[in-house]
């Protein structure tokens, strides 16, 4: 029983890598469509991919459930299943986000406000949260899931920064202060996408430790 276990807890590992790296491909895609507005292939890829991570999220919902009926995990294995149940709601929320960042950048046309501000760089940064947290659940690895953490003040720095460049570009360009507002908006989304790379990375914590981050 038990091996017929560690093969199924094996499955959910590779499902959860699958599930982050559609998240990935999601934001890639959704940045494409900002830096081509025009790139209606990419906009379209990010929309597939949303409904694939929701696919995704409920297969492993459904291989979770099946973990805790038909096998008799001890403490440890209900908190791994327990937080890879809370770990797919983060994930298939960070693909709404990557999908809604598609959905607004047809309206962002210039090309100098774009590359002026730090947005691309949030969104690497963004990006490697989410990889990282789920590589840190799949390695059981409770260091890089605190750097996770961290790293999130590098994002919200950006945000910050992001910020007051598009401030600023108002100030300078008032005419593009729609297009500002929709860059701002599009950081929104990438500083949340951050947020919800944290809340899985808590819950890798709490699967290796039993305590929830800052207990």
């Amino acid at each position: 029983m038990r091996i017929r276990f560690d093969e199924q807890l094996e499955l959910l590992n590779r499902k959860l890598i699958e599930m982050g790296a559609l998240c990935e491909d999601a934001i890639s895609a959704s940045m494409h469509t900002l830096k081509n507005e025009t790139d209606k292939q990419s906009a379209e890829k990010a929309a597939a991919l949303e409904r694939e991570i929701d696919h995704k999220e409920r297969e492993i919902e459904s291989l979770c459930m099946k973990l805790l009926l038909q096998q008799q995990p001890v403490a440890r294995d209900l908190r791994t299943i327990s937080s890879a149940l809370k770990m797919i709601s983060d994930l298939e929320r960070i693909g709404d986000q990557a999908s809604d960042i598609a959905g607004i950048t047809g309206y962002i046309k210039d090309e100098q406000l774009k590359s002026g501000t730090h947005i691309y760089e949030m969104a690497r940064a963004a990006s490697r949260m989410v990889t990282d947290s789920v590589d840190s659940f799949v390695r059981k690895d409770l260091g890089k899931a605190r750097a996770v953490q961290k790293e999130d003040d590098i994002v919200d720095g950006l945000f910050d920064t992001v910020k007051n460049e598009l401030v600023g570009q108002i100030t300078e360009h008032p005419d593009l202060s729609g297009e500002c507002l929709d860059l701002l908006m599009i950081a929104k989304y990438l500083e949340r996408i951050g947020d919800h790379a944290v809340n899985v990375a808590e819950w890798v914590e709490y699967s290796i430790t039993g305590a929830h981050a800052g207990e």
